[in-house]
């Protein structure tokens, strides 16, 4: 008979580093923005909503929502890449019609504007025409199966295809930042999107691209979140925001710009509010979060990966 300690040690990690990889996905897309235009996309974490209630009315559009229904084996795959290509096209467009005009205006100007945006996608996303005001359940999309007992702990198929979709996309985006021409000209506009133009890179689609990278990644978070945690509350729910919240904290701990960094601190910021809840007081999983937040702010500004900058005046 396992020991109930063990168990609850093992189960903890696991819930820690599925919670974990959700973050990490959707801290990748602040990180990459912030460090290509220097502002923060707080529309990023209503991308992750879009994510999970696109892939819910793509399955109610199939069918496979109805009572009794069962989706078929290809549902799954193609529902990601359904809600990544979607909501793709979205954060291109965001960036094209609301952030591209304001490119050269105060920061001000830009940090109102994406707050405006994520107002209009919450309150548009509640219209009877989209998602309506009702909570809802997500239908099965993947298999949901024991396929092991570690510990007391059993491991399940939905599990641990959170994890490993969520380590995929993020070793792919590190191998395409790191070793393709695209990566190259991403890191070259986020030194100096000037001389990055001067050198003939082109730069609006540079950013349009980084748009669509991180709102893909985002979309795939909130379809595996929804598939781990089926119930979807409505598009305005303060849950959704809450976690891009705790998304753009795993950034900054992380270090804001560094994509290794927003890895670290989305897995960081999983385990301390998991193992915070399970050891300490669920009810202060929040509190565990911002206070790591705080320590780090405090000791290490710019992140745990992160460098410090000098700025000339």
């Amino acid at each position: 008979m396992a020991d109930p300690a063990i168990t609850k040690l093992l189960q903890t990690t696991m819930d820690a580093m599925a919670v974990g990889s959700l973050y990490a996905l959707i801290a990748l897309g602040y990180t990459m923005v912030y460090g290509i235009l220097r502002f923060i996309n707080f529309a990023h974490s209503d991308i992750f909503m879009l994510g999970a209630w696109v892939s819910f009315v793509l399955a109610r559009a199939l069918g496979w929502a109805a009572p009794g229904a069962v989706a078929p084996v290809w549902a799954g795959p193609f529902a990601i890449v359904f809600v990544m290509v979607t909501c793709g096209a979205l954060g291109f467009t965001i960036e094209r019609l609301a952030y591209r005009p304001l490119r050269s205006a105060p920061r001000i100007n830009v940090l109102i504007t994406a707050i405006g945006v994520s107002l209009l996608l919450e309150n548009v996303g509640q219209l009877p025409a989209a998602f309506g005001t009702q909570p809802q359940r997500m239908p099965t999309l993947l298999p949901d199966v024991a396929l092991a007992e570690v510990g007391g702990v059993i491991l399940r198929s939905v599990d641990l295809t959170v994890i490993g979709v969520a380590v995929v996309l993020m070793l792919v985006l590190e191998w395409v930042i790191y070793n393709t021409k695209l990566g190259l000209a991403m890191r070259a506009v986020s030194t100096d999107t000037r001389v990055a133009a001067l050198m003939g890179i082109p730069v609006d689609r540079v950013i349009s691209t980084t748009f669509v990278i991180g709102s893909s990644l985002a979309a795939a978070a909130g379809f595996l979140a929804a598939m781990k945690y089926p119930g979807l509350n409505q598009p305005a729910h303060s849950t959704w925001v809450l976690l891009g919240l705790k998304a753009f904290v795993a950034a900054v701990i992380g270090g804001i710009g560094n994509l290794r960094g927003a890895v670290a601190g989305g897995l960081l910021i999983g385990v301390v509010e998991l193992f915070g809840a399970a050891y300490l007081s669920p009810h202060l999983r929040d509190v565990y979060v911002f206070s790591l937040l705080i320590a780090v702010l405090l000791f290490r500004p710019a992140g745990l990966l992160g460098q410090a900058t000098v700025e000339k005046v």
